[in-house]
């Protein structure tokens, strides 16, 4: 297969499976196993897994995870061997319990240098680096009973941590990639977190997966994620913030080795206070509601079901109004009524009925002409159809509310059904600060709409601004920020140059009045970082281009295409391997590697483009490709490439692969002005390299020929017989003033605001933990 058909076959798997989750994980139990002389078998067809659950429970900052895993050997000869663990990067293992169909088994606890030495034995032994990303991590391995063919082998472990925190927010971090070693896909896959914490709990965050999020208390939370038929392979990251001020977290990273881009990646954490600091703040909701004769029968009824739960949820000093609208506009009140008043709306729009035509253009004014400028106002906008009374032309319905509707005003549109005009509801809601969302036929109006204005309820602050002195900021999504709500946070990522120390300041409106909030001493990334957090980050990146593309993408559909927009996302999509349907058209000829090979392509898929009839803004296919770009727009995580693509493309951390006539290469290289220095597979310069280098130990895991970037040099690993480039091996070193001091044992949180931030960082023993956690592990066996 050519590298056309290579790439363009991944495009378009990727784009029909983009936002299914990925799941958890590098670094889940492994068997290795000792199969007969005649009969060598690579670690990732020795066996199936079945299934991969993880429990953890999280107690302040004590973690305690609990794995279990069930393997199945589809061979038709017995298989025993060796089951191991890397340990996840920073953990202290006080005690290990491992459990072989519900017997105890001893397990032996490996330090760092052990557990290299056994990776290096394995990848030696059979011929498959996959093993080699976990050279230093330490590791527990156990002796595996035979496991007769067709028959399975089910493993527990348990194993405890403590968390460190910095400025009240620590992280979470569980290794699980069982897509090297499982020959088919896994039919489940599970993590469960139960949180607890001594503080008020503020923010809840993976960057990594889909997660589900149930706060019990302002001091407990469960986190949940599930899939099934997957081949996980990106890390479970979770984040958490405590504490009685207002919560502001900088995360951030700057990748070395990328020769392509000197700049950094950061992801900003905002979140406010339990109490949000007081009464809520005082807003005005103003429902405009369609009541055309196309939305008889069950949409009304859920569409007035909708109504009622907002009207039932105003806080005390909010305002209001309905206004519904069909071949007239007609409104509850000529006025802002005070919530106190609710019940009688609601009995109001509980007796009308749908009939007559569709005059958005003058419900829309109706609403601008009752909002007050002294608080923020929340315009609610439902419809399942065009406009098609009064004025119906799009750009001017967009102009004329932009003329009346004022700046404090937030528009958030809802559209029911196919028969809807996308660019309308996607303009309104983006030209006033919201967002649309899509009922789609099978969807509950009720549900969906509810669902949104509990997020919106109580608003904390509006109008947010941030300024920067020290680090340029640049390239930010969401832009404009939104409001912050109590119970949520706003997730903003985006680029930064150089790096270093910086002041921050967070200005915004509460309660009518502007209100400062400083936070000196920020630190953003300048690539000498080498601590056990910059591995967790590294989804950062991708989780920004991911936003930035939806971005583009909109821009794109809403406004047409230009030469710059398409070479931003012809770029963005190969160098990151985010594909999307409507980006899978970009890649139609060999492999763009090398500046002019892009720059070639995205001229001509520009003129293609413009040459192109207009998409309708309406129908099923206009309703799918405004969700589906609002989806990457607010992603906030991302996904890596389908399991079905695993053979062409792979994602390590903010780097991707293409495997290119039997060689997996970074995207960033380019073959026309890029030379390589060439490292033999399995000499003693290869494992050198990935001892002391931990981007080029996952780059080599892939396979045995491989090109990779690490301290500004390109890496090729090349066939055992030939003699390579002389190297010199040696870790990049790391700058004075990023060099992490952990000599405090005082400070366990690593709250010293030199040494960065350190979630996944030095962690103090578990002295007391052994006993307690190893008694509840048996307990639940029985």
């Amino acid at each position: 297969m050519n590298q056309r058909a290579l790439l363009t076959l991944f495009l378009f798997l990727t784009a029909a499976l983009l936002f299914i989750p990925q799941s958890a994980a590098r670094a889940d139990g492994i068997i290795v196993p000792d199969p007969p002389i005649d009969r060598p078998i690579p670690l990732s067809g020795a066996l199936d897994i079945r299934y991969h659950h993880v429990e953890v429970t999280i107690d302040g900052l004590v973690a305690i995870t609990h794995v279990d895993q069930v393997f199945h050997n589809p061979n038709d000869f017995t298989i025993e061997g060796t089951y191991i663990f890397p340990l996840p990067p920073g953990a202290v293992v006080t005690d290990f319990v491992l459990w072989i169909d519900g017997e105890p088994v001893h397990g032996e606890v490996l330090s760092a240098d052990e557990a290299r030495a056994k990776y290096e034995e394995i990848v030696r032994q059979m011929i498959d680096p996959a093993i080699l990303e976990y050279v230093g991590q330490g590791a527990v391995q156990a002796s595996i009973f035979p496991i007769l063919p067709g028959e399975e082998r089910r493993i527990e472990l348990e194993y405890a941590q403590t968390l460190a925190a910095e400025n009240g927010l620590a992280g979470y971090q569980y290794p699980l990639n069982t897509e090297k070693f499982s020959r088919i896909p896994l039919e489940e896959v599970t993590i469960s977190v139960s949180l607890r914490t001594n503080s008020p709990l503020r923010a809840v965050y993976s960057p990594s997966h889909d997660v589900a999020i149930s706060r019990d208390s302002d001091f407990e939370a469960r986190i949940g994620y599930e899939a099934y038929d997957v081949k996980p392979d990106t890390d479970f990251l979770l984040y958490f913030s405590v504490g009685e001020t207002e919560a502001f977290h900088l995360l951030s990273y700057l990748d070395p080795n990328d020769p392509t881009d000197p700049d950094g990646f950061f992801l900003l954490m905002l979140a406010p206070r339990p109490d949000a600091g007081g009464a809520p703040v005082p807003k005005d909701v103003l429902i405009v509601l369609d009541k055309s004769g196309s939305m008889d029968g069950e949409k009304y009824v859920q569409a007035q079901a909708a109504t009622r739960f907002i009207l039932e949820h105003l806080n005390e000093d909010d305002g209001f109004n309905v206004i519904t609208f069909s071949t007239g506009v007609d409104a509850f009140s000529n006025e802002l009524l005070p919530a106190s008043q609710a019940d009688e709306a609601i009995a109001w729009i509980e007796s009308d009925r749908p009939l007559g035509s569709t005059d958005i253009n003058r419900a829309l004014l109706t609403a601008a002409s009752m909002v007050q400028s002294s608080r923020p106002t929340y315009v609610i906008f439902l419809t399942d159809g065009l406009p098609t009374e009064g004025e119906t032309e799009t750009d001017r319905i967009l102009a004329n509310f932009a003329n009346d509707a004022p700046e404090n005003v937030r528009l958030f549109a809802f559209g029911v059904g196919y028969d809807v005009d996308t660019f309308l509801l996607d303009l309104l809601a983006g030209n006033h600060h919201g967002a649309s969302s899509y009922v789609v036929p099978g969807e509950r109006i009720d549900e969906k709409v509810s669902a949104f204005y509990q997020k919106i309820q109580t608003p904390v602050m509006t109008d947010l601004e941030l300024e920067v002195d020290g680090v340029t900021m640049f390239d930010g999504y969401p832009t404009p920020l939104p409001d912050l709500f109590v119970g949520s946070q706003i997730i903003l990522v985006g680029r930064y140059r150089t790096g270093g120390a910086a002041d921050i300041t967070l200005r915004g409106v509460i309660d009518g009045e502007v209100q400062t909030f400083s936070f000196p001493d920020q630190h953003f990334a300048t690539g000498f970082e080498r601590r056990p957090e910059t591995k967790a980050l590294q989804s950062v990146p991708r989780l920004w281009a991911t936003r930035k593309i939806g971005f583009l993408l909109n821009e794109i559909r809403l406004h047409g295409p230009n030469e710059e927009t398409i070479e931003q996302i012809v770029r963005l999509s190969i160098r990151f391997g985010i594909v999307t349907p409507y980006t899978s058209y970009l890649v139609t000829e060999d492999m763009a590697l090398g500046e002019e090979a892009l720059e070639s392509l995205a001229a001509q898929e520009f003129d293609s483009l413009a040459a192109a009839p207009e998409a309708p803004s309406s129908g099923e296919s206009a309703v799918e490709r405004s969700s589906d770009q609002a989806a990457m727009e607010g992603a906030e995580s991302v996904s890596g490439p389908p399991a079905s693509a695993a053979d062409q493309v792979r994602v390590l951390g903010s780097r991707t692969f293409l495997h290119l006539d039997g060689v997996w290469v970074d995207t960033a290289f380019d073959p026309d002005t890029m030379t390589t220095l060439k490292v033999p597979f399995l000499s003693d310069d290869y494992f050198a390299l990935a001892a002391a280098r931990p981007e080029l130990a996952a780059a080599f895991s892939l396979g045995t020929r491989v090109i990779a970037f690490s301290g500004g040099e390109v890496f090729e690993v090349v066939a055992e017989s030939d003699p390579g480039d002389p190297v010199v091996v040696e870790p990049p070193q790391l700058a004075p003033e990023d060099t992490v001091d952990s000599s405090d044992p005082s400070d366990p949180a690593g709250s010293n605001p030199s040494s960065g931030f350190q979630c996944f960082g030095v962690l103090l023993p578990l002295i007391v933990l052994a006993i307690p956690f190893t008694r509840r592990f048996r307990k639940s066996m029985r």
